[in-house]
């Protein structure tokens, strides 16, 4: 063989290298711009894409799930989470939390206080007379997080990293977070994980507060979707939404939800309570499945044929029916009605910080907190 053409094989191996590493490269999810906040950051976008058809978006501001496509059964797409077009929608007064990480604590802190190794702590009220989903101004839903976005043989990910400082909205400890996205690739499956470690005992709850309509962002209304929810107990809570410490049993309640129902059958029984409909606590049962799983919910649509089922780690869900809702605009100029789509928040209990006997918040040094929910999306025929 000539020298000329051992060079000549060379150099299409090597442009075949180039080639096979230019494409990996392509379909890695690439970063694109998405508005500047108010004080000059810059926030990022990316865009997410499976076998399945599944395609998500998701923000560097609030490490946010902005768009999440669904298939109908007629495999038709459509946007089944709230949200806005830029920053500037989710800077505004209309935004409710749409999609993004919650904390460093979701959910409600009685009063905005909790004792911790003898230090007493007082945070924010912003939900009076208590603190609600971390804080005010540097909550985790208002920083902008680094990104890093990846391709491997499970799918397409971003991973969201955003360290805390100590004493930000009054929590104690530098706060070392991490969230990481996966659009699974041959599974119609969104991961959300969660992991932190803190040089200081610290509260840490933390999860996803995206808004569904599996009729798609904007539909009118939630009330004709079935839900089901794997949960025997619930945290009853008092006038201002904090658990009593009971954990009651959903028989004979409207949150007995351990069969599919339909939302809008027994809303009514709580529209005249301090939750306004349905805002509360579930105890999922156990036992937790492998890897620490267990089905916590399953929310259907029978006109599109979507469903949706949650498995997660945590030992509760917050399930929430949009009764704060009011007609502000989001996506594509479509208008978030009262009870247009739901939350469905895997968590710990509310208030877990002041009731001992609540699943544990509270992380140490040399612990890492860790923490994962799967919405796994199918058809009803299936």
């Amino acid at each position: 063989m000539s020298f000329c053409s051992i060079r000549s094989r060379i150099a299409i191996l090597m442009l075949l290298i180039l080639m096979a590493t230019s494409t990996s490269r392509a379909e890695r999810p690439q970063a694109q711009d998405f508005g500047k906040t108010k004080n000059g950051e810059s926030v990022q976008i990316f865009t997410l894409q499976n076998d399945s058809g599944i395609r998500a978006k998701v923000m560097t501001r609030g490490a946010t799930l902005v768009e999440l496509h669904i298939p109908d059964k007629e495999g038709q797409l459509v946007d089944i989470v709230n949200g806005f077009d830029d920053v500037a929608g989710y800077e505004s007064e209309a935004n409710q939390y749409f999609g993004c990480t919650t904390g460093r604590v979701c959910n409600r802190i009685a009063k905005g206080k909790f004792t911790l190794d003898g230090r007493h702590y007082s945070l924010a009220i912003n939900n009076d007379p208590n603190h609600l989903h971390g804080g005010v101004e540097r909550s985790l839903d208002k920083v902008v997080w680094q990104a890093r976005a990846f391709e491997n043989d499970r799918g397409q990910g971003v991973t969201f990293s955003y360290t805390s400082p100590d004493g930000e909205e009054g929590y104690p400890g530098n706060l070392s977070i991490k969230v990481t996205y996966l659009l699974t690739k041959d599974k119609p499956n969104l991961s959300i994980r969660y992991s932190a470690t803190t040089d200081q005992a610290t509260p840490v709850n933390l999860t996803n507060h995206a808004y569904f309509n599996l009729a798609g962002h904007g539909s009118e209304s939630i009330l004709d979707h079935r839900i089901r929810i794997n949960a025997d107990r619930y945290t009853p809570v008092d006038d201002t939404l904090i658990p009593t410490g009971e954990l009651a049993a959903v028989q004979g309640t409207p949150l007995d939800l351990r069969q599919a129902v339909r939302i809008g059958d027994k809303i009514d029984e709580l529209t005249d309570t301090a939750a306004l409909g349905y805002d509360h606590n579930l105890v999922l049962n156990e036992p937790a499945g492998e890897n620490g799983m267990r089905l916590a919910a399953v929310l259907s649509h029978p006109s599109s044929g979507r469903r949706m089922r949650i498995f997660t780690t945590e030992p509760g869900i917050q399930f929430y029916s949009g009764n704060f809702l009011r007609g502000d605009l989001g996506k594509d100029g479509k208008k978030y009605d009262l009870r247009s789509a739901c939350c469905l928040e895997t968590q710990h209990f509310p208030d877990s910080v002041n009731h001992p006997h609540f699943p544990n918040t509270i992380l140490k040094p040399g612990e890492e907190f860790k923490s994962q929910t799967i919405y796994s999306f199918t058809n009803l025929e299936d």
